[in-house]
């Protein structure tokens, strides 16, 4: 037991839930321009001394896994984007209470990065691809990229980084050329784990419409058009977010995140890190709790851990998509961390 958690309760929060998984956001950078995240322009990016430093992160890490977390998942915005990142990976995987590291990334620098962060310590990787067409790449991206992002789930897989999954936003493609079929083929013909996601209200100019969204369970019947489908035991699952199915009868599966139509909120495990230092209990949470300023102007490691909790036990029961009074996040999904 750490020093931190003498209790040995961890982060519970008020309905019985407890936080296990930590997403770190290193940065709000990135190097695409998907038509669901940000504008053509970009965003305004977050000035660097702003954000946590390398020393800074390790610290905040540190006290999450003493606190009882035991998976890391680095994100952004683009995480390859942050200069260091094998050093971090490595810090990450000495500390005392050593994490699970898995990351998120669009792949693209992946070839050149995917051996020393598998020297570092990084274990699982999940790269964002929604469509296996290039020009329908380059269209959802605003970058002609998808070689860059093969090239780059190729080098994860032979730097022994597994499972590498692949998360797919579920979209209607107005032109009618992209299958989500094509894209599970794809994967299985290359060993990929593949999990589809309902596109969430998280986008920069808050143009997200729910009778325009791509359901979980419209996907899953367009898949049985040419899969056979069966669910997994609910058992398997626990605290994941995906429901999984085998294809054709295994072993391979893939992943149905129904994150608007079938909420997991109930058995949510995770707790969030911005890149600017500010705790967040959920991905649409309404308040953050900052570690940044405190950290900078000599707090202990009590009372981080203490501003940790308590924004722990402001976690709502859902998160609240559908309800009357739900508000999108301020903040876009680039700057949250996914």
């Amino acid at each position: 037991m750490s020093r931190l958690d003498e209790t040995g309760a961890g982060l519970p929060d008020t309905f019985g839930r407890v936080a296990k998984d930590l997403r770190v956001s290193l940065t709000d950078r990135c190097n695409l321009r998907c038509t669901y995240c940000m504008p053509a322009e970009g965003l305004d990016w977050l000035p660097r001394p702003e954000m946590l430093t390398d020393d800074e992160l390790v610290r905040v890490v540190d006290i999450f896994t003493q606190l009882g977390v035991h998976s890391v998942r680095l994100t952004g915005g683009e995480p390859l984007l942050r200069r260091g990142l094998p050093d971090i990976v490595r810090r990450f995987a000495e500390l005392e209470h050593a994490p699970r590291i898995a990351m998120t990334t669009n792949g693209i620098g992946l070839d050149r990065l995917a051996g020393p962060l598998a020297d570092a310590g990084l274990e699982r990787i999940n790269v964002s691809l929604d469509t296996i067409d290039p020009e329908r790449f380059k269209e959802l991206t605003r970058r002609d990229r998808f070689a860059d992002v093969e090239r780059g789930i190729k080098a994860a897989q032979d730097a022994g980084l597994k499972p590498v999954k692949i998360n797919a936003v579920a979209m209607h493609d107005p032109h009618g050329k992209d299958n989500p079929a094509e894209l599970l083929q794809w994967c299985l013909d290359r060993g990929l784990e593949l999990r589809f996601i309902e596109q969430m209200p998280l986008d920069a100019g808050h143009t997200w419409e729910r009778q325009k969204m791509f359901t979980g369970r419209e996907l899953q019947e367009l898949l049985g058009e040419r899969f056979s489908l069966s669910p997994m035991p609910d058992e398997a699952r626990g605290s994941a977010p995906a429901e999984l199915f085998l294809v054709d009868g295994g072993p391979a599966t893939v992943g149905l995140i129904a994150s608007v139509t079938a909420p997991f909120c109930a058995a949510c495990d995770r707790v969030r890190l911005t890149a600017d230092g500010q705790v967040r209990n959920c991905l649409f949470a309404r308040d953050e709790n900052d570690l940044r300023g405190p950290l900078r102007a000599g707090a202990t490691d009590e009372e981080l851990a203490d501003v940790i909790r308590a924004n722990m036990l402001a976690k709502r029961r859902g998160h609240g998509i559908g309800e009357p009074d739900f508000k999108q996040p301020d903040r876009p999904m680039s700057a949250i961390g996914g």
